[in-house]
């Protein structure tokens, strides 16, 4: 296989269970870290978008539409603007972003119900296998029996 070569074999199979529970918590640690640092830039580009701005371009024509002259309401216009330009990518960005997708509605609906269905299948098999870890098999002593009587059932294929 190529590139086989390069995946790292980190042996987590090879660790012990306060090696794997350290592991785990360091990488829960860094996920927080990253999940506030990324939650932290939203709320900054969020600040940043909705400033007001004073552009001699975009601000007579976004008060004109009655709009707020924002950094935010500039970056739209200026993609509308691309997007009248010909710019196909502008437009699909603007249908995407503005709620107008491709697919029907009847489409969505079932995108939506085949990711239900998959969950429920997929928490059905996860009830499936706490119940079988759980269950322990009676000893109705058949393995004993066989234990017990093959010696002389191979003894009788012998003469």
């Amino acid at each position: 296989m190529a590139g086989y070569e390069n995946i790292k074999d980190y042996g987590f199979d090879k660790r012990t269970a306060e090696e794997r529970r350290e592991l785990a918590i360091a990488g829960g640690k860094a996920s927080g870290e990253a999940r506030r640092r990324k939650a932290d830039f939203r709320k900054t580009l969020n600040l940043l978008l909705t400033e007001k701005i004073d552009s001699p371009e975009w601000t007579p024509v976004l008060e004109a539409l009655g709009v707020d002259s924002t950094l935010e309401a500039a970056l739209n216009m200026a993609m509308i603007k691309e997007g009248l330009a010909g710019n196909v990518k502008a437009y699909e960005a603007i249908a995407r972003y503005s709620g107008q997708s491709d697919r029907t509605e009847s489409d969505q609906k079932n995108v939506e119900a085949d990711t239900r269905i998959k969950e429920a299948r997929a928490g059905m098999e996860e009830e499936k296998a706490r119940a079988n870890e759980n269950e322990e098999t009676a000893d109705d002593g058949f393995i004993d029996a066989l234990s017990g009587s093959a010696a002389e059932d191979w003894a009788d294929e012998e003469d």
